[in-house]
């Protein structure tokens, strides 16, 4: 958000000790990389978890929630720490942030009902929000602009690596020890990153501002964003659309979100700062980032249950079925990058990323209960391919098209609205996945016999679901199929709308890092 706004003007103060110093510099920077590190991975990690966590503890219903308490705090949070920061010294509230996702993370290992998990969940959530604007602020004031390419490089790599290897962590850790290690994972980490921040991070005292948290604007965001995810995630499953708690939500959201709009036009430290929006290209950019958001969270966090109930794999194996998905979100991201950097020509990207992904949703349509598990995996490529393609040029174009003096406004704004995007995106496509798991059922098996393997008191693993009879294991393969191809229909009608947005994006010229945004 606005976390780094004297970011740029401390930069040039810390080149010379850089010159003096660069192994202590660079070992402390490896220590906030490893803040932010964790709070990529874990927003990943408990996907390949989650059908043996849903069965062991209960509630599909609220499976979504799992993923999305986590990162609805990490948004609403993020802004907090970010002026706490300003006001207290970045050091310490970034430490503190991770001390704070520490405790959540092993509250998360502890739990004993759903509820409990989500709860634990949105505690991490509150520190995660902590450790990506804090350790960005950090770095923008230690490392001198001459290698802030170098950072920007490893850090757009960290998220591809962190979506690769959190399924594969939380799958491996499911099979050989237990999904409440893919919580407790996080501690010796943790620790170790909070030593080398302590040890090797110095900030000088003169850093911090009188910057003014804008708290109204806060409060209104966290209802806009609480009331649209309970409406996307409760809509067609709980309630009907048209029954007045979906229709109070539906109000209650649109009315927070125009006073949100109001309120950071007046406020001295807005919470998102108007001026961003004034750019074309920066507004069509976010949009694209908070609907890659929703498609990307989105899949990630169902495939893994039609791998392990439908295709009977084990939950490190689906986290390797989904290789072909993250390598080429990754392959893609790298490759664009260095393409944009050479020509300097970004357009064509997200119409071409907006295509690419709609093309791997739609052909993952026809996965089916007898579909080759190695086919299954390959396809999931083309998805992640159109992935990359949207977050590598969305990021540029942010970058692009903000001044030098709202550069870490600019960052925290396009990694909020991603963040929003997932949060809104898994509830949306959580709730139709579990309508049309349900209804599946109800239409194979009967409406109560659906109710009892749906409920909390039929918690259902994919290993139980191995010892069932055939007709019901049938059955549920088949309504988890329905489920997930509800997913990627949902997914796909987001796809689309990012690939019309994405014509809106014109061809300003890349600057160089004296040039003012064009």
């Amino acid at each position: 958000m606005s976390v780094t706004k004297e970011a740029g003007e401390a930069v040039g103060r810390a080149g010379g000790g850089e010159r003096r110093r660069p192994r202590s510099l660079y070992f402390g920077v490896f220590g906030l990389l490893l803040g932010m590190f964790l709070a990529m991975v874990d927003g990943m990690i408990v996907g390949t978890a989650l059908p043996t966590v849903v069965g062991e503890l209960g509630g599909l219903e609220q499976l979504s929630w799992v993923v999305t308490a986590y990162l609805l705090t990490t948004a609403v949070a993020t802004p907090i720490w970010g002026k706490l920061g300003d006001l207290y010294g970045r050091k310490g509230t970034f430490m503190a942030a991770i001390a704070l996702f520490l405790a959540g993370s092993m509250l998360a290992g502890l739990a004993q009902d759903m509820g409990q998990l989500i709860a634990f969940r949105a505690v991490q959530g509150l520190g995660a929000g902590g450790l990506m604007v804090g350790a960005l602020a950090i770095i923008g004031v230690l490392v001198p602009p001459r290698e802030s390419g170098r950072m920007q490089s490893m850090i757009g790599a960290m998220m591809p690596v962190a979506f690769i290897g959190g399924p594969l962590l939380g799958g491996f850790l499911t099979d050989h020890l237990s999904w409440r290690w893919a919580f407790y994972v996080n501690v010796p980490i943790g620790v170790v990153a909070l030593v080398i921040v302590g040890v090797g991070v110095r900030l000088s005292g003169t850093g911090r501002s009188r910057a003014r948290i804008d708290y109204l604007g806060v409060v209104l965001l966290s209802v806009a964003i609480l009331a649209l995810t309970l409406m996307a995630s409760w809509g067609g499953v709980r309630y009907g659309w048209g029954s007045p708690r979906i229709l109070g939500l539906a109000a209650v959201g649109v009315a927070a979100s125009a006073w949100f709009v109001r309120v950071e036009r007046r406020a001295a430290e807005p919470v998102i700062p108007p001026r961003l929006f004034r750019s074309r290209n920066f507004t069509v950019a976010q949009i694209l980032s908070f609907l890659t958001g929703g498609v990307m969270l989105g899949a990630t966090s169902y495939l893994p249950q039609y791998m392990q109930f439908v295709q009977a794999l084990s939950p490190t194996a689906s986290g390797l079925l989904l290789l072909p998905l993250m390598f080429g979100m990754l392959g893609v991201q790298l490759g664009t990058g260095a393409l944009i950097g050479r020509n300097g020509r970004y357009r064509r990207y997200p119409i071409l990323g907006g295509a690419v992904l709609t093309v791997g949703l739609l052909i993952l349509l026809p996965l089916g209960t007898d579909t080759a598990v190695a086919l299954a995996s390959a396809l999931t490529a083309v998805a992640g391919m159109g992935i990359g393609f949207l977050m590598q040029s969305t990021m540029i174009i942010t970058v692009n098209s903000a001044e030098p003096r709202d550069m870490g406004a600019a960052s925290g704004t396009v990694t909020l609205l991603r963040t929003l995007g997932g949060s809104l995106g898994v509830a949306l496509l959580g709730a139709v996945f579990t309508g049309r798991l349900r209804s599946g059922l109800a239409d194979r098996v009967g409406e109560g016999a659906a109710r009892r393997l749906t409920a909390g008191a039929g918690q259902l693993t994919p290993e139980m679901l191995g010892t069932m009879t055939g007709p019901v294991r049938s059955a549920y393969r088949a309504a988890v199929t329905s489920g997930l191809h509800g997913v990627l229909l949902g997914a796909a009608v987001l796809a689309v709308l990012g690939f019309g947005v994405a014509w809106f994006v014109r061809e300003v010229p890349l600057r160089s890092a004296e040039e003012p945004a064009g």
